[in-house]
């Protein structure tokens, strides 16, 4: 497949009541079941860029990651990095056979955009993309309170938070204290300035915001999120647990990283059967195999548990999903154990005596 004709997309997304969300959302195209993300919106919901030629866009830092002593996040499942003919120069008309266009928001569904037949030649603007909110989540990574900040208050917001995409710390830091200084009930102000913090390296400086963050609104989802991740860093399971445990209260259907950190930490607090129904949940959330560690983490805990053949399942799962992870040739050396174990457990017969 050629490149000759690369295509370009643009549009917007809305919520039902027709304003733009009032953070970034991440675009996605998901070709035949596989999720790659492509762009974000910007302050007014609007979303421009060419298909497939993002190759290097990364998850939300809310998903986890990082090294805690216990099995990350992982990275991109080798099912989202064969995707047709993505190249460096994106995809081209001929490649868009059951792809769609989605934005991603927890706590709400999204409306996809078919792209099969799309030309070149096409008008990019795909229309307006409506996000549906979900009614058994009482949570959101929307604040309800920030929708009511006021003009001056959004202008410094989306002032730190451009400069915050351009790794200009210190003016983000000064626009968001603006903004909260403006209005203390900007939850997303808040949390965009812990961000900040966090980059900049000062931990409890990360943690105020994102506290007071939850104070502004304590049904806004992503404080609890960072602070799950930040606790995790430092080891600090039973807070792990505990946040990680608020955050499924509020939403048990958008967060599989947290059903994750959640099997994690109790999984280091040696809490095996609570490890272990978190991390099924966390396995069954995610069909587009996105946390492939918690496959990991899931066979780690059956093995524990003496379940071998369960554990030899999720380790091979995980292995199909990461083939190149970094402990890649550990966890083989892991199966070729259980694999032992089992033929010793289940002997082969002995052949008939002539």
């Amino acid at each position: 497949m050629g490149y000759e004709h690369p295509l370009y997309v643009s549009g917007k997304v809305v919520l039902p009541d027709g304003t733009p969300p009032p953070d970034s959302l991440v675009i996605e195209l998901i070709c035949q079941g596989s999720p790659r993300p492509q762009g974000y919106t910007d302050s007014k919901g609007r979303f421009s860029f060419q298909l497939g030629s993002n190759q290097t866009m990364i998850a939300d830092a809310s998903s986890g990651g990082g090294s805690f002593g216990g099995p990350g996040t992982g990275g991109t499942p080798s099912s989202m990095s064969s995707m047709g003919s993505m190249g460096r120069s994106g995809m081209d008309e001929r490649s868009l056979s059951g792809c769609e266009l989605r934005a991603v928001l927890p706590g709400y569904r999204s409306e996809p955009v078919v792209l099969s037949g799309r030309r070149f030649m096409d008008n990019p603007d795909v229309g307006t993309i409506i996000l549906h909110p979900l009614g058994n989540a009482q949570g959101s990574t929307i604040s309800m309170t920030s929708l009511m900040a006021p003009k001056d208050a959004k202008k410094a917001y989306e002032k730190g938070r451009e400069a915050a995409r351009k790794k200009k710390w210190e003016a983000a830091r000064t626009q968001l204290e603006k903004a909260v200084e403006i209005y203390p009930k900007y939850a997303s102000a808040w949390y965009e300035l812990g961000t900040v913090h966090e980059q900049s390296q000062q931990a409890a400086e990360a943690r105020k915001a994102y506290e007071q963050s939850l104070a502004a609104d304590a049904k806004y989802v992503n404080p609890y999120m960072r602070l799950a991740v930040m606790a995790a860093t430092e080891r600090k399971w039973q807070e792990v647990a505990d946040t990680s445990d608020r955050v499924l209260k509020l939403n048990p259907v958008d967060f599989p990283n947290a059903f994750f950190f959640n099997a994690v930490a109790n999984y280091n607090l040696r809490n095996m059967d609570a490890a272990e129904r978190s991390a099924r949940e966390a396995v069954k959330l995610d069909p587009q195999h996105r946390i492939p560690r918690a496959n990991h983490l899931l066979g780690m805990i059956l093995a524990d548990k003496q379940d071998l053949t369960g554990a030899r399942e999720q380790m091979s799962n995980y292995l199909k999903f990461m083939p190149n992870a970094p402990d890649a040739d550990a966890v083989r050396q892991g199966l070729a154990k259980i694999d032992q174990a089992l033929a010793a457990r289940n002997p082969a017969p002995a052949p008939p005596r002539p």
